[in-house]
């Protein structure tokens, strides 16, 4: 007997084998796991809150990547787009999230293989074991799950084989409170509390011209954002940049040598010039407690060195990084790590206060299995907290997930995986890769 004969495999009984994989989210991720399954032959739905693919990726579609397209588009998705035809982009040019979406995703959702079985405006609410909650164990592994989803026309629900929720984290931002909680007053704020990534200089730049603008958070989403306002301050007179973060050091960007992937190298060195010459002013080692209106602006309340301090300003944008939400699956035994909630055999692989981007292991289904098998969390919410994730990542996760619900053992335990060097993640960081 050998480990592969070892390894838990997917349950089969005749109704599961009849039933869809169901997949929770239609971005790259999600898109990649569905052209996995069909290329296996396994009938898949894909439930997508958004009325198009990728609807979180256009929201910070004004972004462009750190990585290059050779990272960027799945081995299996690359497959079918290439039998259609496709035209496969400059695989050394680092697209714009809404490139990303436009060049690669879309063309993937309107293939024939995948088209049919993607529906949107379907916000998954719940999964469950069909008529059985979590406390209940007897034939629980050859039990369909059921997935609750709402729509324009209201709540309906699927049967499904397995699950993978590729829902990702970017509908659910970290608190500004140090504590990890909203800070007290929060709810109060309206629209002058902004969302990561906020098009500054396009959509949304009469919102912050002539404005004081502080963005709290000390990793690449926040230094994305303080670059496009010292941009915009340069034409509108006026506009005042504060970065305000909790520790006494922003150990966010590098601008080593050593990292392959170099737009995000350089974002260092650019916003260190910037914090020198005082267009963005630096405020350290402020832990915010509670927020405020003040006038037609913000307070932030809290501590800084010991000492109570507060600070104005006209905006604040929240770039404190991402958590997964996890409420729809409160019905689900759940693996997860105590520390950063990604499942408990990975969490020490993507550990933040050990590995970079680039220096995570090559892992899979193993890894991504939850106590009760046939579902797995993957992509970015498969990380938690940690803030370590890339795109191949998340592909090399879905063709092995794929494989393991296939039956496939000996394609599922091989997974190999190239990254590009980096070593520039920390716990600070709000999102690095």
């Amino acid at each position: 007997m050998t480990l592969l004969d070892l390894t838990p495999r997917a349950t089969t009984t005749p109704r599961l084998d009849t039933l869809p994989v169901v997949v929770i989210g239609a971005g790259p991720v999600g898109l990649a796991s569905a052209a996995n399954l069909v290329e296996r032959g396994i009938d898949v739905i894909v439930l997508e809150a958004g009325d198009t693919p990728a609807a979180a990726v256009r929201r910070w579609g004004h972004i462009r990547l750190f990585s290059p397209w050779r990272h960027l588009i799945d081995p299996a998705s690359r497959r079918l787009l290439a039998a259609a035809g496709w035209t496969e982009p400059d695989t050394d040019a680092a697209p714009t999230g809404r490139e990303l979406v436009e060049s690669y995703v879309t063309p993937l959702a309107e293939l024939d293989a995948l088209r049919p079985r993607i529906r949107y405006g379907s916000r998954v609410v719940a999964v469950a074991r069909e008529g059985m909650d979590r406390t209940r164990s007897t034939g629980r592994e050859t039990t369909p799950f059921l997935v609750r989803y709402v729509t324009a026309d209201g709540a309906a629900e699927l049967t499904a084989r397995a699950v993978i929720d590729a829902s990702g984290t970017y509908n659910s931002p970290n608190p500004l409170g140090s504590t990890g909680l909203a800070p007290l007053g929060g709810s109060g704020l309206g629209d002058r509390l902004v969302h990561p990534l906020p098009d500054v200089l396009g959509v949304d730049r009469a919102r912050f011209a002539g404005r004081h603008t502080t963005v709290v958070g000390a990793g690449h989403s926040a230094a994305n954002t303080l670059l496009s306002l010292a941009t915009l301050a340069e034409s509108e007179p006026g506009t005042r940049i504060t970065w305000l973060i909790r520790n006494a050091s922003a150990m966010r960007v590098s601008s080593s040598a050593d990292d392959e992937l170099a737009d995000r190298a350089a974002l260092g060195s650019r916003l260190d010039a910037l914090v020198r010459r005082g267009t963005i002013e630096k405020i350290d080692s402020f832990e915010i407690g509670s927020v405020e209106r003040h006038g037609d602006g913000v307070r932030l309340c809290g501590m800084r060195r010991g000492a109570a301090s507060v600070h104005d300003a006209d905006l604040v944008v929240a770039a404190t990084g991402f958590r997964p939400d996890l409420s729809m699956l409160r019905e689900i035994r759940l693996g997860l790590d105590d520390i950063v909630e990604a499942p408990v055999r990975l969490a020490p692989l993507i550990d933040p206060n050990v590995h970079s981007c680039g220096t995570v292991e090559p892992h899979g289904f193993d890894e991504l299995r939850h106590p009760k098998h046939g579902f797995f969390i993957v992509g970015m919410k498969s990380y938690g907290r940690a803030p370590t994730f890339l795109l191949a990542t998340g592909y090399e996760q879905v063709r092995s997930v794929a494989a393991w619900i296939d039956g496939d053992m000996r394609a599922a335990t091989q997974v190999r995986l190239t990254l590009p060097a980096t070593g520039v993640c920390s716990t600070d960081l709000g999102g690095c890769c």
